[in-house]
C-alpha cells in the first residue's frame, strides 16, 4: 500500500492524537452557515420550481399561450424527471459518465460543483415533482372551467391524479420523513403508485376525448400521437426497473456486540455504494453503506447499527435471507475517484458508508470517531482496517480509551494539511457533520457532509 510524505510544517500523526477538545469554538460567519444551510439540494430546487412557476404565471395570464394547450406535457415532463433521478439505474450511470470523463484533470472548482450536484439530485426530484403537481392542478383549473366540454370521468381522474400527489408529497416533509419513516415510506410510495394508475386513466381519456363529438377514441391512435403518452410510458419504465432486481438473497449475520450487526453478502462491490435491504420484497427498505474490498471480492458488507425495530430485529433474531435490489444506490463517496486525495470522516456505525472508499482508493485517508470500536464493531471490520490501510492513513479515536471527543474540525483540518487533501467527505449525526463543515470551509477546506434533505 503507497504512502505519502509528511510535510515538515504540519503536526505528525502522534501529536494528532494529543488534540483535545476546546472549551469553546467561534462559530463559523453568517455567510458560511447560510452556504451550508442553502446547499446544493435548495438551490436546484429554487431554480426549478421558479422557473415552472414564471412559466405558469405567463400562462395563466395569456402571455404565453403554448402551456395552455399543452399543460399536460409540463406536467408530464416534470413528473418524468421526479422519477428519473431518483432511478438508480440513471444515478449509476450519471455518476459512471462524471467519474470516467473528469477525474483529477478539470480544475477542482468543477469537480467540487459536479460532485454537490450529483450529491444533491434530490432538490431537482423535489423541484419537478412539485412543478408537476403545479402544472396539474393549472390543468384541472382550466379543466374544470370549461367542465361542459369534458366526460365527468376526465375530471374524476385529474381531482384523483391530484389528491394522491399532494398526499405522497406532504409524507415526504423532512419531519414526517424522520420521525415517522415507515409512514412515508408506505404512503410515498403506495399513493405514489396509485397517482400513477391516475395519472394513465387522465391522460388516456384526456387525449381519446373529442369535445367536438364528445367521444371518446376506441382506437387508441390519438393517444400515442401526443407527446404526453410516450413521458409517462417512460417514467411507467423507470418506476418498474429498479423493482425488476429484486432479489431475495442469503446472509451471514455477526453480531459482535448488541449494539451492531455486521452482515455478509455475497459478490464484491465498487466503493461508494448503498445497498437496501428488508425482510419484505416491497415495504420498509433501509439503506447501508457498503464495505467491499474491491468489485471483484467474493463478499461485501453492511454495517447496522440498533435504532429502530428493524435493526434491533438484525441482532435479536438474525435472518438467514433478506430481500434486496441488486442495483445498488450510488453515493457522494463514489465520487472519491475524481480528487487526488482526501480524507474520509466518519463516527460509529458511518464506517459502512466509508471504508470502501479508502480501502480502494489509496489516496484516501480514514478518520473514525467512536466509544471502543474495536468491541464494538468485532473483528470483520477491525481486520478490514488493519488488512487494508497503512497505518499512516488512519486515525481512530477510541473516545472510551481517550476519554473524550477530540475538536474534530482542529484534527481533521490538520490531517488536511498533512495528506495535502483536495475535499473531505463527513458521514456524521446532524450536529457533528455542521459543526465539522462550518469549521473546514471556514478555513477553505472544501467539504461535503451528510445528506439530511433527501
Amino acid at each position: 500500500m503507497p504512502t505519502f510524505p509528511v510535510r515538515s510544517d504540519t503536526l505528525s500523526p502522534e501529536e494528532l492524537a494529543k488534540i483535545k477538545p476546546p472549551r469553546s469554538r467561534k462559530r463559523a460567519s453568517q455567510w458560511i452557515r447560510f452556504m451550508i444551510w442553502y446547499n446544493m439540494y435548495k438551490r436546484l430546487f429554487t431554480i426549478i420550481v421558479l422557473f415552472n412557476f414564471i412559466g405558469m404565471i405567463c400562462a395563466a395570464s395569456g402571455a404565453w399561450q403554448y402551456p395552455r394547450e399543452y399543460t399536460s406535457g409540463f406536467v408530464l415532463g416534470n413528473l418524468l424527471i421526479a422519477v428519473l433521478v431518483r432511478t438508480e439505474l440513471f444515478a449509476r450511470f450519471a455518476y459512471l459518465v462524471v467519474t470516467s470523463l473528469f477525474a483529477k484533470w478539470p480544475p477542482l472548482w468543477f469537480r467540487l460543483g459536479i460532485s454537490s450536484i450529483l450529491q444533491h439530485l434530490g432538490g431537482v426530484h423535489t423541484g419537478c415533482a412539485i412543478s408537476g403537481t403545479m402544472w396539474l392542478l393549472f390543468r384541472i383549473c382550466l379543466v374544470t372551467v370549461d367542465s361542459a366540454k369534458y366526460n365527468p370521468a376526465i375530471i374524476v381522474t385529474g381531482f384523483g391524479n391530484l389528491i394522491c400527489l399532494v398526499i405522497a408529497m406532504t409524507v415526504a416533509i423532512p419531519w414526517i420523513r424522520n420521525h415517522h419513516h415507515n409512514v412515508f415510506e408506505g404512503y410515498h410510495r403506495l399513493v405514489g403508485w396509485l397517482g400513477v394508475v391516475f395519472t394513465w386513466l387522465f391522460t388516456v381519456l384526456s387525449d381519446s376525448y373529442d369535445m367536438k363529438t364528445h367521444k371518446f377514441d376506441a382506437s387508441g391512435a390519438s393517444v400515442v400521437a401526443h407527446q404526453e403518452f410516450w413521458f409517462l410510458l417512460f417514467m411507467t419504465i423507470c418506476i418498474l426497473i429498479p423493482w425488476f432486481t429484486v432479489r431475495k438473497v442469503p446472509v451471514e449475520i455477526e453480531i459482535p456486540s448488541p449494539k451492531v450487526a455486521i452482515l455478509k453478502f455475497r459478490r464484491g462491490m465498487q466503493q461508494g455504494m448503498l445497498a437496501r435491504i428488508s425482510h419484505h420484497p416491497i415495504m420498509e427498505y433501509h439503506a447501508f453503506g457498503i464495505i467491499s474490498v474491491s468489485k471483484d471480492a467474493d463478499c461485501h458488507y453492511l454495517v447496522a447499527g440498533v435504532q429502530g425495530d428493524f435493526t434491533r430485529g438484525l441482532v435479536e433474531n438474525p435472518p438467514t435471507h433478506l430481500y434486496t435490489r441488486e442495483l445498488k444506490i450510488t453515493a457522494i463517496s463514489n465520487t472519491s475517484t475524481l480528487y487526488r486525495r482526501g480524507v474520509r470522516v466518519c463516527t460509529g456505525t458511518a464506517i459502512g458508508a466509508a471504508l470502501a472508499t479508502c480501502i480502494q482508493n489509496p489516496n484516501w485517508y480514514l478518520v473514525w470517531i467512536g466509544s471502543g470500536q474495536i468491541a464494538t464493531f468485532g473483528p470483520t471490520i477491525a481486520g478490514l482496517i488493519h488488512k487494508h490501510l497503512h497505518p499512516g492513513r488512519v486515525t481512530i479515536w477510541d473516545t472510551k480509551e481517550r476519554g473524550g471527543r477530540p475538536d474534530t474540525a482542529k484534527m481533521v483540518s490538520e490531517i488536511c494539511k498533512i495528506w495535502e487533501a483536495e475535499c473531505v467527505i463527513v458521514t456524521s449525526n446532524l450536529k457533528g457533520s455542521t459543526e465539522i463543515m462550518e469549521s473546514l470551509i471556514g478555513e477553505g477546506i472544501p467539504c461535503f457532509g451528510t445528506l439530511f434533505d433527501f
